[in-house]
């Protein structure tokens, strides 16, 4: 646990003590301020749902950039030796990455906060656990993309491959529900299931079921695994 801690903090440093942290940070705000604000002064729409619609699609692409370094920038600088030679074992070094990324994100949903505040300020009938459900949903998928952003960086030494591939992958989850009409009804029910939008709909709508639950828990668990292995394969090379 040690192990794991120094190495998010150091992240988590690295991050801050250069641009990118600020960067995600700003336009991730900005990006959703933009659409929230569509709705709530041009249509005159006061609730947080066009806000859960639209940061799953920001996330489509902003946590494949927080993500795309942790382990590709180890390889591409040879430090990724250096790091096994000191007593930290490999989930360690993925965990400790992945919690600062997904901490990162985290922080970016916190900028969010200032539209349910807005909402509050202005008297409106809000439904707390619906809103408290969405932001758990959308924590979940940031959980699972991040994930798939740092088995992406794990793949490759190169940043921008890794980003790619890790963008290829989020959008296969993310259009899984939009493609069930091209697919034989046999495994329509299975495509359903493996969709992220699909589980995250659940939630948002306020019913925390078990299976969404579970559903995001293993697919975070499978692809971290998948990373401890690949970091692992160094070892054999």
């Amino acid at each position: 646990m040690h192990n794991i801690k120094a190495i998010y903090a150091k992240e988590l440093r690295s991050y801050f003590n250069s641009p990118m942290a600020y960067i995600f940070l700003v336009f991730f705000a900005l990006f959703n301020g933009y659409f929230f604000t569509n709705t709530f002064f041009l249509i005159g729409q006061s609730d947080l749902r066009s806000l859960f619609s639209v940061v799953p699609l920001v996330y489509l692409f902003f946590i494949p950039v927080i993500t795309m370094g942790l382990i590709a920038r180890e390889k591409n600088l040879g430090t990724i030796e250096v790091l096994s030679t000191l007593p930290i074992k490999d989930h360690e070094l993925v965990l400790g990455k992945y919690f600062s990324a997904f901490t990162l994100i985290l922080a970016g949903l916190g900028f969010t906060l200032v539209h349910f505040f807005t909402l509050v300020a202005v008297g409106t009938n809000i439904d707390y656990g619906a809103v408290l459900c969405g932001y758990l949903g959308l924590a979940l998928v940031g959980a699972f993309y991040a994930a798939i952003g740092i088995f992406a960086s794990s793949i490759t030494e190169n940043q921008v491959v890794a980003f790619i591939i890790a963008v290829v992958i989020v959008l296969v989850f993310f259009l899984m529900d939009k493609l069930l009409m091209f697919v034989p009804s046999s495994i329509a029910g299975l495509i359903q299931f493996l969709s992220v939008e699909y589980h995250l709909s659940n939630i948002s709508r306020g019913v925390i079921d078990s299976r969404n639950l579970i559903y995001f828990g293993s697919m975070i668990w499978l692809f971290l695994i998948l990373t401890v292995r690949l970091v692992e394969a160094r070892k054999w090379r």
